[in-house]
């Protein structure tokens, strides 16, 4: 019996998801509650290394506000490592709310930006297009009724023109802008339809 009780302790003090803590209640574990802190600090280095725009959209308090701001501030690598240590610090004191609303638009924040990357990339395959083959400005006129036909013509020649003599890319750049306005850039939705369309017909 009394190798059997010195037995119980040490299975009932595994780290399990829940332990119960010195009046009989259920609590985190400590593995749990190391998994929760780690999840906080990362949450917290996300913020810091956010861009301004996008930092500037966070629904951060105050306090939490501060300390990331003063992070991105330092340069010195020590002084930085125990800012980021306490950005976790602080990020530990939000009630739940706070956080779900941080992961919230945090989550939005990159959902946004995959969109922007990939529409980037959209145009850039389409000015190697145009610039490759004449025929893929009829298909982007066809596609883009409202866009200046003339002007992307002349567009495409200046730039094959600028390549060829090796000139900066002052048309290339342009090009660019014009597909970018043309493919209707100021409505995000609608550009992001597009690319889908145009990426499942691609493959």
């Amino acid at each position: 019996m009394n190798r059997k009780t010195r037995i119980q302790p040490i299975d009932s003090g595994r780290d399990d998801e829940r332990e119960p803590d010195e009046n009989g209640y259920d609590r985190p574990s400590k593995s749990q509650l190391k998994r929760d802190m780690h999840a906080l600090q990362e949450l917290g280095e996300a913020l810091i290394a956010l861009p301004k725009d996008a930092l500037k959209r966070m629904p951060m308090p105050e306090h939490l506000d501060d300390a990331v701001r003063e992070a991105r501030r330092i340069t010195d690598h020590e002084g930085k490592r125990r800012q980021v240590q306490y950005v976790g610090k602080v990020m530990r004191s939000l009630t739940e709310d706070e956080v779900a609303a941080l992961r919230t638009a945090l989550d939005t924040h990159r959902g946004v930006n995959k969109a922007e990357t990939a529409r980037l990339h959209w145009i850039e395959r389409t000015r190697d297009k145009l610039l490759a083959d004449d025929a893929a400005l009829t298909e982007f006129i066809r596609d883009h009724p409202s866009v200046d036909p003339q002007e992307g013509r002349t567009l495409i020649r200046n730039t094959r023109r600028e390549r060829e003599q090796q000139k900066p890319p002052r048309y290339y750049r342009e090009l660019f802008q014009w597909i970018k306005n043309a493919s209707g850039a100021a409505d995000d939705e609608d550009i992001e339809g597009d690319e889908d369309d145009r990426d499942e017909a691609e493959t």
